[in-house]
């Protein structure tokens, strides 16, 4: 893989973090909690899709957040 491209992979990643930490604040999530929120979220995907193959859309995103939110209603305002 080419370093441009490595460059490019990471600079998306930092971006798709940081759109994900936005979601959240919009659902509630208070701002000093939002990096336990992110993590709480990434570890609830396995619960949620257990029989997903892996694509998301934004369907799957509001349910991922609401069932962070009533698994973990304290991260939220």
């Amino acid at each position: 893989m080419s370093k441009e491209l490595e460059n490019e992979i990471e600079d998306l990643t930092i971006h798709l973090a940081d759109m994900l930490e936005a979601a959240l604040h919009f659902a509630g999530v208070n701002e000093n909690n939002l990096e336990t929120a992110v993590k709480a979220y990434i570890d609830g995907l396995d619960e949620v899709f257990e029989d997903e193959d892996g694509e998301m859309g934004y369907k799957e995103v509001v349910q991922a957040i609401e069932h962070l939110k009533s698994t973990k209603p304290n991260l939220f305002s």
